[in-house]
């Protein structure tokens, strides 16, 4: 069989959707950084309203729901953080924010999962956190909710617990920007694409897990992220 392509191209990133056997086709994944007031302070930064900044992760991080993490190589400080993500439905850019949420195809719940050890390494030598964010399988993510079944969700419990004990506990209205500014602050940097996710950040709480550890998620509203790390 002829083919277009010198190697086979890769399979489509997806994630499963509630309610419905089509599935959400995943494109890029941003990430918003330090955007709870507790948890900037726990990192030792001041959380005052500066403008937000993002960093992101590949489409292939993706860990779905029930699945296995493997713990990453090169690295003993591993950390959870628990987030709410938000699914882009419809791309544009110079989004106004009360235009924001019409982008919206879903809510889900992720983790991004950081080597903090070589992100702390990365940060002093002033250098990208690309090795201590956006390593192999460093975004599980659970199943998209549409925004038809479950609204926009603007408060509600973020939670993680670790082998059935409560971690991170916060609330969305915690939240330094919130979504509909997030995303019109994001669509200026870059024109926002169907099928971009983005994690919206997370609460105070974060730390570290070791392997057999499992880790369950909960965004008030949406389905629960469960994965085991071996």
């Amino acid at each position: 069989m002829s083919s277009a392509y010198v190697i086979e191209p890769p399979a489509q990133i997806s994630l499963p959707v509630t309610g419905d056997a089509q599935r959400f086709a995943v494109n890029r994944i941003y990430c918003v950084g330090r955007n709870y007031a507790d948890h900037a302070r726990e990192m030792g930064h001041d959380p005052d309203r500066e403008p937000p900044f993002f960093f992101m992760k590949p489409a292939n991080s993706i860990v779905t729901d029930g699945k296995n993490m493997a713990y990453p190589a090169l690295s003993k400080d591993v950390h959870h953080e628990i987030e709410m993500v938000v699914a882009i439905g419809k791309g544009g850019s110079n989004i106004p924010a009360d235009q924001a949420l019409d982008h919206v195809y879903g809510y889900g719940v992720g983790l991004d999962m950081t080597r903090r050890d070589l992100q702390g390494e990365a940060k002093k030598m002033g250098r990208p956190w690309d090795t201590g964010k956006a390593f192999d399988q460093s975004a599980p993510c659970g199943e998209i909710t549409p925004a038809s079944q479950c609204g926009h969700p603007s408060k509600g419990a973020v939670k993680l617990l670790v082998n059935g004990e409560e971690r991170q506990v916060g609330d969305l209205n915690q939240l330094i920007w919130n979504v509909p500014d997030t995303i019109a602050y994001l669509s200026t940097l870059f024109t926002l694409e169907p099928g971009d996710l983005i994690f919206s950040g997370t609460p105070a709480g974060v730390g570290p897990v070791k392997k057999g550890d499992v880790l369950e998620g909960s965004v008030e509203g949406l389905a629960n992220l469960t994965i085991t790390v071996i």
